[in-house]
């Protein structure tokens, strides 16, 4: 069992650190929560809600390129019960510079929507609560 003190992060690499940081920040309302620079050649920003317990870490490797998502279908989802929260959160992650798709599996499409940031990855914000 995972004790409750436990912290989810999700890291990933991207060419795209500052501006990757900056839409995530502005589309999902995150903060900075860690920096690095030069760190056994990577580069780094943890961002996140202090009071929540996941973050995403965006990486960049010096002198390597890793490209775009390789599927449509790597996806972070986060689920807002709420219709009218729903609706800004839609709307501060368009402005933030993501990209409103189809999704690739329709059933995100049901109650929710999709988008992809500069780097192919997606988000999905599903307009229902989350039950196991």
């Amino acid at each position: 069992m995972i004790p409750k003190t436990s912290v989810l992060r999700i890291a990933r690499p991207t060419d795209n650190l500052t501006s990757i940081s900056r839409m995530y920040m502005a589309g999902l309302g995150f903060e900075v929560l860690s920096e690095f620079s030069y760190h056994n050649g990577f580069d780094g920003v943890i961002i996140g809600h202090p009071v929540h317990a996941y973050h995403l870490e965006f990486t960049y490797h010096q002198g390597e390129q890793v490209g775009r998502a390789p599927t449509q279908d790597n996806l972070l989802i986060f689920y807002i019960s709420d219709l009218e929260l729903w609706k800004d959160a839609c709307k501060k992650i368009r402005e933030a510079g993501f990209i409103l798709v189809a999704s690739y599996n329709p059933y995100w499409d049901t109650l929710g929507c999709t988008f992809e940031d500069i780097d192919g990855y997606r988000v999905v914000l599903q307009n229902s609560e989350w039950n196991v």
